[in-house]
């Protein structure tokens, strides 16, 4: 009987490593599979990051042309401004010659009438 009773003690010793065995063999792949899934997440936030340095470089190279592009805007303007300027300058001097022109008519026709009314 004590052999019986031992080999049962035994057999029930065996059969809860057995069990702890086959749960430590359950938790051992619920941990693989988190390492798996955490692999994949570290190569995503990989990615992740390295398109944002990507993404950052295409923003700058965008706000780089975004100044070129004012830059130029505002020379072309500028360039407009001044040429208005001098066009309007030879319209204005032109102007002004005339209307003198005109004054020394003005001034010549008003001295002849003088003398006609003196002669009177």
């Amino acid at each position: 009987m004590k052999v019986d009773v031992n080999i049962s003690e035994v057999y029930d010793l065996l059969k809860g490593i057995q069990n702890s065995i086959e749960s430590l063999t359950i938790k051992t792949e619920g941990i693989e599979k988190r390492l798996e899934r955490l692999e994949k997440v570290d190569s995503i936030e990989h990615r992740v990051t390295s398109n944002q340095i990507d993404i950052t470089d295409i923003k700058d190279a965008l706000e780089r042309m975004e100044e070129m592009q004012t830059a130029k805007i505002e020379n072309a303007f500028r360039e407009l401004l001044e040429k208005a300027e001098e066009k309007n300058i030879k319209e204005f001097s032109t102007i002004h010659k005339r209307l003198d022109s005109h004054l020394l008519k003005l001034g010549r026709v008003e001295e002849e009438i003088l003398i006609v009314k003196q002669d009177k």
